[in-house]
């Protein structure tokens, strides 16, 4: 689904060694621990970005929780246009 490229990667090995200078692990430590970290942060944006989108175009309702937290969910008015929308793979 998603692939660093070269320079992404050594960009994010600079970036955490930035944050925890004192760092230091094998080739295994590196990718299980470090980019995974990466990974994860780079897919969080991504993953709001699609949401904002979502929300924008009426497919999906955010709420802010009492704690502050946004929740998601289906905008059950538009569910025949989404079951639609996903038979056409695009969105």
């Amino acid at each position: 689904m998603y692939e660093m490229s070269r320079s992404h990667l050594a960009r994010a090995i600079l970036g955490y060694l930035l944050e925890h200078p004192d760092a230091q692990d094998t080739l295994t430590g590196i990718t299980q621990w470090w980019l995974a970290n990466q990974r994860i942060k780079t897919r969080t944006v991504i993953v709001k970005q699609a949401l904002t989108d979502l929300v924008c175009k009426g497919f999906v309702l955010v709420r802010k929780s009492a704690d502050a937290q946004l929740h998601y969910r289906i905008n059950d008015h538009r569910l025949k246009e989404i079951g639609a929308l996903l038979r056409r793979k695009a969105v």
